[in-house]
């Protein structure tokens, strides 16, 4: 009896080590065979911090063209991404622009592994052709300056998504990170720029906004938004930067697309709890010595800490994100919004950088996720929405 159970049990691993093959082999059929958007990628900010070719294979960084190849990311959305200061320097215009020079730079150096996407036709053509099709998101439009014109001069060099603001309320729109609201919500400003995005075809995009803000948004856009690298609060109840169930429901009623971000912070609490611990710990380490976060022992200190007490979410924390937002709203709401180089040393086990797509759609088809579930995901979703936002610009026009 006991060799028969002994029979039984291998028969049973060789099995399913056939099954998790095959499906390894679908996941890297999916990702190479199909249009993968990710909806928000941090190079262009990467790339301001020091000089580096991401058209070759790079040490450090979560992206580069041979790492995005085999993860088969052809479609990412490049993060113009304004740091709050830069509205109260006055210099938000001047640095995007710097930024968008800098996509330009990385398509003029390799002129055959990428180019920038300014219109769907342009992406799908410039993906037929091998290249990785580089749309522009602008992270925080502090950048418009108040002027309606300089948001025709982003349309004109490329970008198609605006996140209204960042980590700062500014002149548009009030931010979840920041206690002080002064619009409550949007600013009489935020809601004519909202129009006139719609007119000029330039997707809306919620994350980072306010909660108040967001519904506003809701009702002010005449066609569907985007979050761009949102996760789902229902995980993390004390952080307004993901949305809340409701939220989510209001985006997708609208034809929208929430795109989850990889983060760990934004995916457990846990790893929030051990965020907030060490951040205490360093706080209370700079008081006693009189340091500024600058000081080079703060920085080992606080290093140390992490490497010691941070807790990593991992793949199966990111695919419960997908899970409960499939269950609210269905599978054509959802997209994928990594922020890779955008949250630095905090990437979920199994989720480090750009070559591990086919990990993600692995654990979708463990899920039950179907091929047709898993190519909305990846990018017919969120291309859905750019399509409508296109269109009504058209007729806009007419």
């Amino acid at each position: 009896m006991k060799k028969l159970y002994i029979i039984f049990l291998a028969a049973l691993v060789a099995c399913t080590g056939g099954v998790n093959k095959d499906r390894q082999k679908l996941a890297e059929e999916l990702v190479q065979s199909n249009i993968l958007v990710d909806g928000h990628i941090d190079v262009p900010y990467r790339l301001s911090k020091g000089k580096v070719d991401v058209g070759v294979a790079t040490e450090d960084g979560d992206f580069d063209f041979p790492r995005a190849s085999s993860g088969g990311l052809n479609a990412p959305f490049m993060s113009i991404y304004i740091p709050a200061e830069k509205e109260v320097e006055g210099t938000a215009k001047e640095y995007a622009d710097g930024l968008i020079d800098s996509v330009e730079q990385m398509v003029a150096a390799h002129p055959q592994k990428f180019a920038i996407a300014k219109n769907l036709e342009n992406l799908k053509e410039q993906i037929s052709q091998g290249k990785i099709s580089m749309p522009l998101g602008m992270e925080n439009g502090a950048a418009i300056d108040g002027n309606l014109e300089n948001l025709k001069h982003f349309y004109d060099r490329g970008v198609r998504y605006i996140t209204l603001t960042h980590s700062k309320s500014n002149h548009i729109s009030d931010s979840s990170y920041d206690k002080e609201r002064p619009w409550g919500g949007l600013s009489d400003f935020g809601e004519k720029l909202i129009r006139e995005m719609n007119t000029l075809g330039v997707m809306v995009d919620v994350s980072h906004i306010s909660d108040e803000a967001f519904w506003q948004v809701i009702e002010v856009s005449a066609v569907p938004v985007i979050a761009s690298h949102s996760s789902a609060r229902h995980f993390t109840p004390d952080f307004e930067r993901n949305m809340s169930d409701e939220m989510i429901k209001a985006l997708a009623n609208r034809g929208g697309v929430i795109m989850i971000n990889f983060g760990s912070t934004f995916i457990s609490a846990k790893s929030r709890d051990s965020s907030a611990l060490i951040n205490a710990s360093v706080d209370q380490f700079m008081q006693e010595r009189n340091f500024t976060e600058k000081n080079e022992e703060v920085k080992a200190y606080m290093e140390a800490l992490r490497k010691e007490k941070f807790v990593y979410a991992d793949l199966e924390d990111v695919l419960d994100h997908f899970d409960h937002i499939r269950s609210l709203v269905g599978v054509d709401h959802i997209g994928i919004g990594s922020d890779f180089d955008g949250v630095g040393d905090s990437l979920p086990n199994g989720l480090k950088d750009v070559s591990a797509y086919p990990n993600l759609v692995f654990g979708l088809l463990e899920r039950g996720y179907s091929r047709d579930d898993i190519k909305k995901i990846l990018g017919e979703n969120v291309l859905r929405v750019w399509r409508i936002n296109e269109e009504y610009a058209i007729l806009q026009r007419r």
